[in-house]
């Protein structure tokens, strides 16, 4: 899964780990770590650490590699460190790196379609 502490603002420090959930799915373990669902409370953040009260996006991680809002680096635990380059990016060439960088969800600006110029027609 794909963890990001959001603290105080929009970007944190980033993980690809293996977490585990409750049988209700509305807590999710990750190391040490116990977060509860913000049931759609939060801004940018869907999960809050039960012990310090961080908030964190949690979420299933991109094929494509940007699990990130804006650019930014990706620690990859060891322990899956070759399931997600082999398994879910299909880079097993990259099996060796333990992050990469995100470029991140809204750092491209994507070109606004162009307005046909069509002159007026018709009587004035």
């Amino acid at each position: 899964m794909y963890i990001e502490y959001k603290g105080n603002c929009l970007t944190g420090p980033a993980r690809i780990g293996r977490v585990t959930f409750s049988n209700s799915s509305k807590t999710v373990y990750y190391n040490d770590s116990k977060f509860q669902s913000l049931k759609g409370y939060g801004y940018k953040a869907n999960y809050c650490d039960v012990e310090n009260g961080g908030w964190y996006w949690i979420s299933n991680c991109r094929v494509d590699g940007q699990d990130t809002l804006y650019p930014g680096v990706v620690e990859i635990d060891d322990e899956v460190r070759e399931e997600y380059w082999t398994t879910i990016r299909s880079r097993p060439d990259l099996i060796h790196a333990s992050s990469f960088r995100s470029e991140g969800k809204y750092s491209k600006r994507r070109p606004q379609p162009e307005k046909p110029n069509h002159p007026a027609s018709g009587p004035r």
